[in-house]
């Protein structure tokens, strides 16, 4: 793990060992299982673009979590989950702004009208374009549902 998120993880774990944060500890711990695991299944080094995408999915998991949690009424689990939450935005690039998502979207039903793409063909062909556009700044299943919306 020598790229450039993988070395701050790995300095953040060090940190944490230190501060004897139980919590953060954890988390980080997790996310370089699963950054090794990637490494060992697929036989090569992630990048800084694999880990990313690796902690997108992390996020992703916490937020169904704290869903499922607090519907079933389980608050103390959704906070923890929550805190975890929290932890892996750290190593998120900074979040897009709004103008920027509906500036994204509007380019990419541009581009997918310029090929003449309609209905479910142009919500893959922008919804592709997005994922390389936004990755890691925006929450895809929101920018998902703004898209079907102008379907």
């Amino acid at each position: 793990m020598s790229t450039g998120l993988a070395s701050q993880i790995s300095d953040a774990i060090k940190t944490a060992m230190r501060a004897h944060d139980s919590t953060r500890l954890g988390t980080l711990r997790l996310l370089q299982a699963a950054i090794k695991q990637k490494a060992v299944d697929e036989r090569v080094e992630p990048d800084d673009a694999a880990i990313l995408a690796i902690i997108e999915k992390q996020v992703k998991q916490r937020r169904e979590s704290i869903a499922a949690f607090e519907s079933a009424g389980r608050t103390a689990s959704a906070d923890q989950e929550r805190a975890e939450l929290d932890i892996l935005r750290e190593f998120l690039p900074q979040g897009a702004s709004p103008e920027e998502i509906a500036a994204a979207i509007d380019a990419a039903f541009a581009q997918a009208a310029g090929q003449g793409l309609q209905g479910g063909a142009a919500m893959g062909a922008v919804m592709g374009q997005l994922k390389k556009a936004l990755a890691g700044r925006a929450d895809m299943a929101a920018v998902s549902a703004q898209v079907r919306a102008r379907l």
